[in-house]
């Protein structure tokens, strides 16, 4: 979808309502969409533009449809990092937001099962949607996160209050099927399991229900990160945790928030 909506703007930036001759596409038709598309008030830190255009050009050229492959032409768009904190729920808005979604029924008890494990375990939604039932280990307490990119595996302890949620739904709600994911959809494709979709449709309902104002799912992930900050984790305890392969990627959270240096002082 994302690929196909960048071939759009590219191609009406370049020739207006009616297409071209794709040979007539220069490497500074592409680097001048691109600064267009950088150059926002806002900081802009997404990096598929790239990528997509990338993917497009290089489609383009196998296919025959060009005689140039003008995907080695695509600039690298230097994003920099955040030079804020991220932002993190409270405890309490976090009870908020997950009991916001129950319901005593088949969505509720699996969108809430689903909310305790982003909540719980700062998990992302693929990896919410790619937990199998065999994944989690009732005698033990723990749940294994099997990564498609690198083949990784990461066994996280269970807690409590969250595998009751899943146990929960699991024993009361979850149609019967041959699929082995915990978390299926309960309208059709009935059976089948949730797609990354439903997962942030949950988040945001879960937000709406709660009043909270819904900023992106990394929210949680955020909060959980922050919480074992304050806890006294160190941050190779919380990259460990959240799965980054970089420690660079949990740095943000070494970043101090003014009120609270103000505080110490």
């Amino acid at each position: 979808y994302h690929c196909l909506r960048f071939l759009d703007r590219f191609m009406t930036f370049r020739f207006g309502e009616k297409l071209g001759n794709l040979n007539d596409i220069t490497p500074d038709d592409i680097v001048r969409f691109l600064r267009e598309v950088m150059s926002r008030k806002s900081p802009y830190r997404d990096r598929t533009p790239p990528p997509h255009l990338r993917s497009l050009f290089r489609f383009l050229f196998w296919s025959g449809k060009t005689k140039r492959d003008l995907a080695s032409s695509l600039p690298r768009v230097a994003t920099g990092r955040a030079s804020h904190l991220s932002r993190a729920l409270p405890p309490e808005e976090i009870e908020r937001l997950v009991d916001a979604v129950w319901a005593p029924d088949a969505v509720g008890r699996r969108n809430y099962a689903m909310l305790m494990v982003l909540a719980r375990l700062g998990l992302r939604a693929p990896e919410v949607i790619a937990i199998q039932l065999d994944d989690i280990d009732w005698r033990a307490g723990t749940i294994t996160l099997r990564h498609t990119k690198g083949r990784r595996e990461d066994i996280l302890p269970l807690p409590a209050t969250t595998g009751a949620a899943i146990a929960a739904y699991l024993e009361q709600e979850r149609p019967k099927t041959r699929n082995r994911a915990v978390f299926v959809r309960h309208h059709t494709p009935r059976g089948e399991p949730v797609g990354p979709d439903l997962v942030r449709k949950a988040i945001r309902q879960a937000f709406s229900h709660a009043g909270l104002p819904y900023t992106r799912s990394h929210l949680l992930r955020h909060t959980m990160a922050n919480r074992l900050l304050a806890g006294g984790a160190s941050l190779k305890e919380v990259a460990d945790v959240l799965r980054h392969r970089s420690l660079n990627t949990t740095m943000i959270y070494a970043k101090l928030d003014s009120r609270k240096l103000t505080a110490v002082a």
